[in-house]
């Protein structure tokens, strides 16, 4: 489906749902991730992401200091990466190796009055074939219709993965309808390990940050929240400064006992550059999420910049 009709199914929704002032303590949903999303006739490097989510609001004392919210989250997700093309007859054409990235994870998040939120989460998962990276892509281009995959004998060998991360955002600038936070964020594991920050320019009708689909701040506990809107309805641009220093759907893992050839492996770059382009709405118990998001070269070897489409579907509930 292009992207150009999920963008209308979201303009929709806004006008025929109805707002709703109740707040709900928990949040469920998954975001899908596909470079075929954007038309672009690409199949290529981080190819496909599927992901499922569950958050829930913490009981917290905000007579206390600045703290406004906590919430808990819990997420699974699979992620897939193909060098050049989904059809990679001889290593000389591996450009990216063939990866997949398979892990559970939870998180913790504070939400501040002053408008920042800081949010901790651990994830546990493999690489490589118990990734089951080439099993989903086989299934995804069978049921519809694709060319048949082949390359999946250059992927990464397996990996156990442990993965810390950190990711703080805070409010700069606000004018009516639109705004400027910046983010950082930190990665330390044995499967990606790095750093970044950027900005985040909404423009439209958005909340504030420690109750806003912008920082998955939309859960609350036993508890009303003012609302600057009923509705979130919003534009946004993330552009991203990324630091690299460890992939291992690149690289290789760090203890693998039989390492994967260097012809399959490659080198990455250390600074990347993302522009993150999107539309967010919220409306009663359901926040929709759609994004194009284009990354310059990760790899020194790729011979392409790469570009994809996400979308993200949540409902909130008691």
């Amino acid at each position: 489906m292009k992207f150009t009709y999920l963008f209308s199914i979201l303009l929709l929704s806004c006008i025929f749902s109805q707002a709703q002032q109740r707040n709900f303590q928990n949040e469920a949903g998954f975001q899908t991730d596909n470079d075929a999303y954007l038309a672009q006739g690409s199949d290529r490097y981080y190819t496909n992401g599927l992901f499922l989510y569950f958050r829930h609001a913490l009981q917290t004392d905000t007579s206390k200091a600045n703290l406004f919210g906590k919430v808990l989250g819990f997420e699974a997700g699979q992620k897939m990466y193909n060098a050049q093309s989904a059809f990679t007859p001889a290593t000389k054409y591996v450009d990216r190796p063939f990866a997949g990235y398979l892990y559970v994870g939870s998180n913790l998040q504070y939400l501040y009055k002053n408008e920042s939120a800081l949010k901790l989460g651990l994830q546990v998962g493999v690489t490589g074939p118990a990734a089951l990276g080439r099993q989903a892509q086989e299934f995804i281009h069978n049921l519809l219709g694709f060319y048949k995959p082949q390359g999946w004998q250059y992927q990464i060998k397996n990996n156990l993965g442990v993965n810390f991360s950190a990711n703080y955002d805070q409010l700069f600038f606000r004018k009516d309808w639109f705004d400027v936070a910046g983010n950082a964020y930190g990665n330390l594991g044995t499967t990606f390990t790095g750093a970044g920050f950027g900005l985040t320019l909404r423009f439209g009708e958005f909340n504030p940050l420690y109750h806003s689909v912008s920082t998955s701040g939309l859960v609350a506990k036993n508890r009303s929240v003012k609302e600057a809107h009923q509705r979130e309805f919003f534009f946004y641009l993330k552009p991203t400064l990324n630091y690299n220093a460890y992939d291992a759907t690149v690289q290789g893992g760090l203890f693998e006992k039989d390492p994967t050839p260097p012809e399959i492996t490659g080198a990455i770059k250390p600074l990347v550059f993302s522009q993150e382009l999107g539309g967010n709405l919220t409306a009663g118990r359901w926040a929709f999420n759609l994004a194009a998001i284009f990354r310059t070269r990760e790899v020194k070897a790729m011979v392409k910049t790469h570009q994809w489409g996400t979308a993200t579907f949540l409902y909130r509930f008691n």
